[in-house]
């Protein structure tokens, strides 16, 4: 008998996936393969995961959505989440290479806590879809969640979980209007509005403002506690941040998560570290770097002193300090 997923990749194999962001002009439907989903239920969930997470679990409305963060008691970021209230439970979703763990710290902290935790990957899909005009798009043909996600390249977003089964006729009725491409040009479009994603390179990194995280809605500061809570808010309050999470593109030969930046100015030490990374059209690199905002002023090179150039551009959301 064939599992679930492997049913759901099998359908995708038979799919003729856009792989060029010079064809999205007119949109995409992508099944984000990538991610994975833990469903944490039971009457204390909600308490649980609010006493965990940098963002607001308790006030989350049913069926909606929003980003938070699993900090190590250092501040830093384990993982960065989509946070999914659903009739089930709370949905966490993340890089599939990081749910293991990710289940088995929170698993650590249960105690006696009504709580269960279940990676339901197996029989969750996850399919992004981009369009000039989400308002034309039917997500009510299939059962499911959907939410609106940030936009980018000039596409309107939209995010959709469900099962297997209710993923298949929304993609056959997607595909209808929407070219099928792959995970890799949705994670472009991420890189493009400025949407950080934590990985196993990047794990412990950074702290949620290093990333930017502060300024997409990924941080409730007046919420209780949570592991690293103490040092995060502290990086919020003493004043002008020193790091900041920028654009940047790159003709080098490659390009990845987790890789050294550095600056002309002190070619001796990192600057900073490359967030993610995707190719994009022109064959180059376009990535999220984390880097000291005063080397972002002078030439920055990739992997090496006398690496390939970074060249910066603006994030569709402004880069302020904290109120």
């Amino acid at each position: 008998m064939t599992e679930p997923h492997a049913s759901w990749l099998e359908f995708l194999s038979t799919q003729a996936l856009n792989l060029e962001s010079a064809n999205l002009h007119g949109g995409m439907v992508a099944a984000l393969t990538h991610l994975g989903v833990l469903a944490v239920s039971g009457a204390d969930a909600d308490n649980f995961l609010h006493n965990q997470l940098t963002n607001d679990v308790l006030e989350l409305p049913l069926r909606a959505m929003h980003l938070g963060g699993y900090c190590s008691p250092k501040g830093r970021l384990l993982a960065t989440l989509v946070i999914w209230k659903s009739d089930e439970g709370v949905m966490l979703v993340m890089p599939r290479e990081l749910l293991p763990g990710i289940q088995k710290r929170l698993q650590m902290f249960v105690l006696r806590s009504k709580v269960s935790i279940t990676d339901v990957s197996e029989q969750t899909v996850l399919i992004g879809v981009a369009a000039p005009d989400l308002k034309e798009i039917r997500f009510s043909d299939a059962a499911g969640m959907n939410a609106v996600w940030p936009s980018a390249a000039g596409l309107r977003r939209g995010l959709w979980m469900g099962p297997i089964d209710s993923a298949m006729r929304l993609w056959n009725t997607l595909s209808k209007t929407l070219p099928p491409a792959s995970a890799h040009l949705w994670r472009w479009l991420d890189i493009r509005a400025g949407l950080p994603m934590v990985v196993k390179a990047t794990r412990e990194q950074f702290v949620p403002q290093m990333v930017n995280f502060d300024l997409i809605g990924g941080v409730n500061f007046r919420k209780g506690c949570y592991p690293g809570q103490e040092i995060v808010a502290r990086s919020q309050y003493l004043g002008k941040l020193k790091r900041r999470m920028l654009l940047a593109s790159t003709q080098a030969d490659i390009a990845a998560a987790g890789m050294d930046i550095f600056s002309e100015a002190d070619p001796g030490q990192p600057c900073g570290l490359v967030v993610n990374a995707e190719k994009n059209s022109q064959g180059h690199w376009d990535m999220l770097v984390e880097i000291k905002l005063d080397a972002a002023q002078t030439h920055v090179r990739l992997g090496e002193a006398g690496g390939a150039l970074l060249q910066f551009t603006e994030l569709p959301y402004a880069i302020r300090d904290p109120e």
